[in-house]
């Protein structure tokens, strides 16, 4: 089968195409023909060992100190369920699956994966209806990590909620989100992306090159930063008392209760993943390359043909 893989880590062009083995799945696995996979920030600092320095040794301890362990990168995924293993109960062959690789030792850059029918750090489930491959593949890891987010913060009705960074994957779902769940929210992006956002349900756009948020006369029940570039000590001076600040920064845990809510959510078209750019497996390198410029809109997907 065609996968991308890299053994080193640095710029785009370190991930290439090559042929490797079809998996088999063991007893308690499925066998997965991939339709959609992504390219997320995740995927990116991974590819590049660009961590934070105060995170840097314990990641390249996880992830590989002077080479990637996990070869073939990609965290979220959309597919077909072409085999099961002898144990498997949850899923059949012809299902269409969406769910994530987190902590797997491989990734959704290829024609194929196995995936445990469950496990301690990911998830998998039955598609939402509705939706294709693609749009299914940017659900996952943006919008459980928005969910996982505002409900940390203790998100309620009548709130008010400012998103920094919310023309990005997290972002856009947290302002769905939030939207839906009753509060009034306050987008903080370039004025390129105020149309974006605004179709997504955000009240009100500002630019924050134009405009500090910081300096708002409004007061906020939730500040979230959705791209990690924002401070709790920046968000104080507009959170109400007792007000919550959330970040991309923050650890997270992929929940299947969050999945299937994400699901049932995009059924009732009450969320919907924002796709930036769609590209093809072979040309992982140019939507890497994409999204290290650090404007893409929502999601980018990667097709994939077998």
């Amino acid at each position: 089968m065609k996968a991308i893989i890299y053994t080193k880590y640095g710029k785009p062009d370190v991930l290439k195409l090559v042929e490797v083995e079809k998996p088999q799945p063991k007893d308690n696995e499925i066998l997965i023909k991939i339709h959609a996979a992504t390219v997320t920030s995740g995927d990116v600092r991974l590819r590049g060992s660009d961590f934070p320095p105060l995170f840097w040794l314990p990641a390249r301890l996880i992830f590989g100190l002077f080479r990637p362990k996990k070869k073939i990168l990609g965290h979220e995924l959309a597919g077909v369920v072409e085999c099961v293993g002898k144990n498997v109960t949850k899923f059949n062959i012809g299902d269409n699956v969406f769910g994530t690789t987190t902590m797997l030792t491989s990734g959704s850059y290829a024609e194929y994966i196995c995936l445990p029918q469950e496990w301690k750090h990911g998830v998998i489930e039955l598609m939402p209806k509705k939706i294709n491959f693609k749009e299914s593949a940017a659900l996952p890891v943006g919008g459980m990590t928005a969910m996982f987010l505002l409900e940390k913060a203790n998100l309620n009705k009548e709130q008010n909620v400012l998103v920094y960074g919310a023309s990005g994957s997290v972002g856009s779902y947290a302002v769905q989100i939030a939207k839906q769940q009753g509060a009034s929210v306050i987008a903080v992006c370039s004025s390129s992306n105020f149309d974006m956002v605004e179709s997504l349900g955000a009240d009100r756009a500002i630019d924050y090159k134009k405009e500090d948020y910081s300096f708002l006369k409004n007061k906020f029940d939730i500040v979230f930063d959705a791209v990690g570039k924002t401070t709790k000590s920046k968000a104080k001076k507009v959170l109400k008392k007792g007000g919550a600040f959330v970040s991309v920064k923050m650890l997270t845990k992929e929940k299947i209760q969050h999945l299937k809510r994400i699901k049932e959510l995009a059924e009732k078209e009450r969320l919907r993943p924002y796709i930036d750019k769609c590209f093809q497996l072979d040309e992982i390198v140019s939507a890497h390359e994409y999204v290290d410029q650090g404007h893409k809109k929502g999601n980018v997907v990667i097709e994939i043909k077998n």
